[in-house]
């Protein structure tokens, strides 16, 4: 069995919903980050590429008919290389990796493109077939996030609820106070402040060019949108909970609804060394784990622990943690049941996507790629990424980093 390496990673900045990249179709986004690896790596014989994987969980709209396979044709791949579009929900990117990494692990790839893509901003509404002959009662669903055409069978089971409301369970369920959650959430901002002023995802970004406000004018787009120079304390305790009377969820205390792109190149050590790349990081571990829907935000507990079973790590060994910021509440009860501090300092220590932001299926991929750029700077080891998913589920990946 051999080993599946990161060599390069690149991502758009990400967009607010309906702001700077909300004029950029899905297929076009995703192409971005292709295109980017395939400038930056001139001695690569891009016809080689042996899979494309992409995650996108919509999928409903521009991002239709193999998104992934769409956006490596849009970025000028030959059409000889197959592509395929993953969907674990917000896991998607991850679980992008995931197959890329178990193809060439069993030695069936060499070469392959992980990354995900989420144009939140024009999901469609969607409208169901009418049941019968001249029906005027129409069933029609907003596709950006959540629940439609529910199984009626799902609802009496398990529930839909949503997922503010599953923040809301974990929260009351685990005892996360609002003011713990306002206060993990004004961290993720202001760690994420300093990080870009200090230039620190500038090697990750990839520059993306918008329609300008005049016709025949563009506009560069370089930098996330999502993050609030504006946060403090008291903005955010203003906030109203939107989930539950006498809740705690908040807009500032819950990740964005975004726009963005992110794409790995992962490759076999002959491939790389062929291929004139230089790894940087090893994929070392990958689990999933399923819990109740209506605690989803728990999801990464039972996948890092399957995950420190399969590698034999302690939660100790990783100096650098990704862990999604779905919301501070499923965060709060994660960090906990794991052992970690609220504020540890190597959790999230450039920001999460309470500040960021959280495209559905580019997040993971983001996940990856900032932390194998943290590990280098700090000479770290060790990096964990982890994410809850939507319906119940959990993913955590284990990186290694190549000196």
């Amino acid at each position: 069995m051999g080993h599946a390496y990161i060599c390069d990673g690149v991502r758009t900045p990400i967009g607010r919903y309906g702001g700077a990249l909300a004029s950029v179709r899905a297929d076009d986004l995703g192409a971005l980050p292709i295109a980017a690896l395939m400038q930056r790596n001139p001695g690569t014989d891009w016809a080689r590429v042996e899979e494309v994987y992409y995650g996108c969980v919509n999928q409903a709209g521009e991002d239709n008919r193999n998104v992934a396979r769409m956006s490596a044709l849009l970025a000028g791949l030959p059409p000889e290389v197959p592509a395929a579009t993953v969907n674990r929900l917000c896991g998607s990117g991850l679980e992008a990796l995931a197959s890329a990494a178990r193809g060439i692990v069993s030695g069936q790839l060499g070469l392959a493109i992980a990354g995900g893509v989420e144009s939140m901003s024009r999901a469609p509404f969607v409208m169901a077939k009418p049941a019968s002959a001249f029906s005027r009662q129409p069933e029609i669903h907003d596709s950006t996030i959540g629940w439609r055409f529910v199984n009626p069978r799902m609802e009496a089971l398990y529930g839909i609820d949503s997922m503010g409301e599953t923040a809301e369970n974990v929260a009351h369920e685990h005892r996360v106070s609002r003011g713990d959650q306002d206060a993990f959430a004004l961290r993720s901002q202001l760690r994420a402040q300093r990080a870009i002023e200090a230039g620190l995802f500038s090697a990750e970004i990839v520059p993306v060019e918008v329609p300008g406000r005049r016709r025949g004018e563009t506009a560069t787009v370089a930098h996330d949108e999502h993050p609030r120079a504006d946060a403090s304390e008291g903005a955010l305790a203003a906030l109203p909970p939107l989930f539950r009377a006498g809740g705690t969820v908040t807009a500032g205390n819950a990740s964005g609804v975004n726009d963005g792109a992110a794409a790995l190149l992962v490759a076999d050590e002959q491939r790389a060394a062929k291929s004139g790349l230089t790894p940087m990081a090893r994929i070392a571990g990958i689990a999933t784990a399923g819990v109740e829907p209506r605690v989803m935000g728990l999801g990464p507990l039972p996948a890092v622990h399957k995950l420190l079973a399969q590698t034999g790590l302690g939660i100790g060994d990783f100096d650098v943690i990704e862990l999604n910021e779905a919301f501070a509440a499923q965060a709060l009860a994660v960090l906990r049941g794991l052992g970690l501090p609220d504020d540890a300092p190597h959790v999230n220590p450039n920001g999460g996507a309470i500040a960021l932001g959280h495209p559905l299926g580019m997040s993971g991929i983001r996940l990856v790629l900032t932390a194998i750029r943290q590990l280098q700077r700090t000479g770290g080891r060790r990096a964990l990424c982890t994410m809850c998913i939507g319906v119940g589920q959990g993913i955590a990946v284990a990186l290694e980093r190549v000196e």
